[in-house]
């Protein structure tokens, strides 16, 4: 196969106190990206920018403005020979660039005519962001492109369709493309983007003013031309009475994707990571094994990195996660730093979620409980972006032990920036060299 190098690491405490269950391991996959020694044949790509174009969206009508530019800087980037469409919507969707429900291949003509197609955008009715997003993935769908990635954005809440409308909108796009998706102002709902960009392996983010849109849309637009191969999972086994708990990937954000297994075969599962350009991400696994005898050694799981290719899956790299049981506590109680460092940044996002969310509904108790936790974490794991955005929500009396005052009043933008980026994590720093399991 082509294209990038990937590796793996595998990071873990292995013993286990004599009845001991759980097993930990955190998996760190680096792709090195294409060299000039190992040139890549890049797989079909396509993109689709999906621009909200409701009422809301010219009030004031700088924001409407500021979205043509932003759609006309992501077109900029896109590079020849991919497959690209812009979708406008409002109550419903329909194709803006090409009007004919096909995608165009990018040029320079058809990114030029495309940009003329964006700067006559008017705004229309209301949002149905499930419409735009059935739109998309039947235009996807036209061609048999690898590679498929969507922008969507939006400035307004998702009133004009059910929930269920929606989610049933979502479940259709799994697997078919993956969306990153911005919200712009303070208008729209954190939880409706996140559900999407969770389902659909992509990101979700503020842009507070529409001064910010071009600049952000053209950083993703070029984080998606850097992709050079699609559909990789990560595949676990486990042995005879063993089961996965959970899969999660814990950097560069953290993403539960134990809901999204695939079985594979007896004992083992596939859980999707999306398409890979030149890049490190961590993933949390976490095994039940039965229990085993003192000194005695188990295989817990066998991590693999699959690939989609033309000829079938191929193992790309393999990792081992193994449980010793013993009586010396000195070696049982020892937690592996990269877990201990990936838990607590889960744990740090799930206070800031529920601290809002506790906020929201007026207990403040909770609220100032639940974002002192987080301020501890933050500042106990050096996650400065994060302390930072912690800081214009709460007072903090001393970040060590978490102590905070709820601020009075706090700016929209600045709350929401912190829950759509309560999931970003750092890494753990200085990693020491461990064994590589081909």
């Amino acid at each position: 196969m082509s294209g990038p190098d990937f590796t793996m690491d595998i990071f873990q405490n292995e013993y286990l106190p004599a009845g001991a269950r759980e097993v930990n391991a955190i998996a760190t996959v680096t792709s090195a990206g294409s060299t000039v020694d190992t040139p890549v044949t890049r797989p079909g790509a396509a993109e689709i920018i999906i621009v909200d174009c409701s009422w809301s969206m010219a009030t004031p009508m700088t924001k409407l403005r500021q979205a043509r530019e932003a759609t006309a800087a992501a077109i900029d980037v896109i590079r020849d020979g991919v497959a690209f469409a812009v979708v406008a919507g409002a109550g419903k969707a329909w194709s803006l660039y090409p009007k004919d429900g096909t995608l165009a291949i990018a040029d320079a003509r058809t990114r030029r005519v495309a940009q003329r197609s964006v700067g006559r955008l008017r705004p229309h009715g209301g949002t149905a962001i499930g419409k735009w997003l059935r739109l998309a993935r039947q235009l996807f769908e036209t061609r048999d492109d690898i590679l498929r990635h969507a922008i969507l954005l939006t400035d307004g809440q998702n009133l004009h369709e059910s929930d269920a409308e929606f989610a049933a909108a979502i479940r259709s796009c799994v697997g078919v493309f993956s969306c990153d998706c911005r919200g712009v102002g303070t208008d729209w709902k954190v939880s409706e983007l996140r559900k999407i960009a969770t389902a659909l392996l992509g990101t979700v983010d503020i842009v507070p003013e529409p001064a910010g849109l071009a600049a952000d849309f053209e950083a993703m637009m070029k984080a998606s031309m850097a992709k050079e191969v699609a559909d990789i999972a990560l595949r676990v086994w486990t042995p005879q009475r063993a089961a996965v708990r959970f899969v999660k990937q814990v950097a560069p954000t953290v993403e539960d994707l134990t809901s999204q297994r695939t079985e594979m075969a007896p004992q083992a599962g596939d859980y999707p990571t999306g398409a890979w350009g030149a890049e490190s991400r961590d993933y949390h696994v976490c095994v039940d094994v039965e229990p085993g005898t003192v000194g005695q050694e188990k295989l817990a799981a066998r991590v693999s990195l699959i690939a989609n290719t033309t000829s079938g899956p191929a193992s790309l790299r393999q990792g081992l996660v193994r449980a010793v049981w013993t009586d010396d506590e000195t070696l049982s109680t020892r937690i592996d730093r990269h877990v201990a460092h990936f838990t607590g940044q889960t744990e740090l996002a799930q206070a800031i979620q529920d601290g809002l969310e506790a906020r929201k509904a007026g207990d403040d108790d909770k609220a100032a409980a639940q974002l002192g936790r987080a301020v501890a974490l933050a500042h106990g794991s050096a996650n400065q972006d994060t302390a930072r955005l912690l800081a214009k929500v709460v007072d903090v009396v001393d970040p060590a032990t978490g102590t905070v005052r709820l601020k009075a009043k706090v700016i929209d933008a600045d709350e929401m920036a912190l829950d759509t980026r309560s999931t970003k994590t750092v890494r753990v720093k200085k990693l020491r060299s461990v064994p590589q399991y081909p």
